[in-house]
């Protein structure tokens, strides 16, 4: 890997996101910084009885105070989350958005022109999401949606409008589907110069293939690099050095999929959620 696009560790501090990281500049010159404090609006949100305790368990594994607080992300801003599934971030973003900000979620596509299990999957786990916005309405606020369906929708809404695009280990899946580099221009449209694009994937070894869903850390760099995002930084956070990656369904096997069921299961608990990369882009100019 070259040395520019080198990605150094994260040493925890604190359990709300006092954190040492490596800055990734162009050159290779690579300097530590440290990451913010976890503010006062961004520890309730995280910490709040809204939130379900099945979620909540995953903290562990997914840090979101310290991974909100490295990308940035404050209460006044426009954040753009990318298909937020089950809604595990956005039990965290919508809130803390909720009073000053706000929080748009780039669905799946719930109006299907197609039928198959895929665009079925979709549909459902579309519309269970807008329920839940709808039945939480006290806490979540004003929840803005706009469709993500590449290739036919990929406009996440007006040009340079959004201070945050965030993806929550979704790359893959557009990769499978050849449709990676379409979101990465989405993003760099809908943002405004200055914005950021933050990424947290499975991250690869070399040669893996995406149907792995494991995705090569610095081909992502490269791949936001083409589209006018400079990497602003890097973090250790959701790295899991017991990620073998070398499971037959892939990353899959590691909870909470556990995609074998009760084969060998304790070793796979044990393991942990994925080895992940977290990367704070930043939209450098008008493409």
């Amino acid at each position: 890997m070259k040395r520019n696009m080198m990605l150094g560790a994260l040493i925890g501090l604190s359990s709300l996101g006092m954190s040492t990281v490596i800055y990734a500049a162009d050159s290779v010159d690579e300097k530590s910084v440290t990451a913010p404090q976890v503010n006062a609006a961004l520890a309730k949100a995280v910490a709040s009885e809204f939130r379900s305790t099945k979620n909540k368990l995953r903290d562990q594994y997914r840090h979101p105070a310290e991974t909100l607080a490295f990308f940035g992300v404050k209460p006044d801003q426009t954040v753009i989350e990318l298909w937020p599934g089950g809604g595990w971030y956005a039990e965290i973003l919508a809130p803390y958005l909720a009073a000053d900000g706000q929080y748009v979620a780039a669905n799946f596509e719930t109006k299907p022109t197609e039928d198959n299990r895929q665009t079925a999957y979709y549909k459902s786990a579309g519309v269970k999401f807008e329920q839940w916005v709808s039945e939480n309405k006290a806490s979540v606020g004003n929840v803005q949606f706009v469709t993500l369906d590449p290739p036919a929708k990929l406009s996440l809404g007006k040009d340079n409008s959004a201070d945050y695009v965030l993806t929550f280990r979704n790359l893959h899946n557009w990769a499978m589907k050849g449709e990676l580099e379409g979101v990465f221009k989405a993003a760099h449209d809908v943002l405004k110069v200055g914005g950021t694009l933050g990424v947290v994937e499975h991250r690869a070894n070399v040669d893996m293939a995406a149907e792995s869903g494991y995705m090569e850390q610095n081909q992502m760099v490269e791949l936001a690099n083409k589209y006018g995002f400079k990497l602003a930084a890097s973090s250790e956070i959701n790295a899991n050095p017991k990620d073998t990656k070398d499971y037959d369904k892939g990353v899959w096997t590691l909870p909470p999929s556990l995609a074998k069921g009760d084969q060998d299961k304790q070793k796979y608990l044990d393991i942990g959620e994925s080895d992940r990369m977290t990367l704070k882009f930043t939209k450098t100019a008008a493409q």
